[in-house]
């Protein structure tokens, strides 16, 4: 099921993470790699200096130099991969940082990213700025990475019953097995009758797993601080839920839930859409 992996990269330090969770995975899972780094529009564009009288913008240094900075990032990168004995296909990219890694996204089973970038100084109400349009533009799943974090440990499936969590098992059934790792399942709900029946449910879409799973159910407090802290619990490497939670119409760009997990979580998060 994932058979090419997309890794975005800044430089930044969550970037960075991205980048070995991504050799990681594709040196167990045999999935393709590749990298790119984009040069953005705002970095290279002449501010407003109207009434200022100021001299030229230095337009084209500016670009070179971000040019030579994206090349530097992604030899690094590919230096890593072909330590890793893989071979890594880069790209610098121009334009919207965002637009270019939500469109490259659609060629790949998978992209990786870090949570913040490095224009993000503090995060706000989600997370960083370009993870969170990546993931509000994209078709397709994205796994978002905290700075030091690395893909070692069981994984943790958080199962509402919703299409998106239902992706999530099929995607952690052939993570699992890929990486030899044992599930955790995770349900929340409010009523433990239907806390059994999500239960029945996700037990049949993960029937394929080569380990049993673990089971974990709350039904007090809040789901995503739950799932957080039944990752921190099981040493989870981990965190695997849909983008999407079973209501809609209260949804701003992801699952109020999976945007919470993204921003408290230690481990990776892959939303699955």
């Amino acid at each position: 099921m994932i058979e090419s992996i997309l890794v975005a990269s800044d430089g930044s330090e969550c970037a960075i993470a991205a980048e070995i969770c991504a050799i990681a995975l594709a040196s167990k899972l045999g999935a393709s790699l590749s990298g790119i780094t984009v040069v953005d529009d705002h970095l290279v564009r002449a501010p407003s200096s109207e009434g200022l009288n100021l001299p030229p913008f230095p337009e084209a240094e500016a670009s070179a130099y971000y040019r030579a900075r994206g090349d530097a990032i992604l030899r690094r990168f590919s230096e890593r991969a072909r330590a890793a004995g893989l071979e890594v296909s880069c790209d610098v990219a121009n334009g919207s940082a965002a637009d270019r890694i939500a469109e490259r996204s659609l060629a790949s089973s998978l992209t990786i990213l870090g949570r913040d970038s490095r224009s993000d100084v503090s995060r706000g109400g989600l997370f960083g700025s370009t993870a969170e349009a990546v993931t509000r533009k994209t078709t397709r799943p994205i796994l978002i990475v905290p700075a030091g974090a690395q893909v070692t440990g069981p994984i943790v499936l958080g199962f509402d019953g919703s299409p998106g969590s239902k992706l999530a098992a099929k995607l952690t059934v052939a993570l699992a097995n890929g990486l030899g790792e044992q599930v955790h399942v995770f349900v929340d709900s409010k009523d433990k009758g239907r806390a059994v029946t999500r239960f029945d449910d996700v037990r049949k879409l993960v029937s394929g797993l080569a380990s049993p799973i673990r089971e974990t159910s709350s039904t007090l407090g809040r789901p995503d601080v739950k799932l957080v802290d039944a990752a921190r619990d099981a040493n989870a490497g981990m965190i695997v839920m849909g983008a999407f939670g079973r209501n809609r119409i209260t949804d701003y760009f992801i699952g109020s839930n999976a945007a919470a997990v993204v921003r408290t979580s230690a481990v990776p998060v892959l939303l699955a859409r």
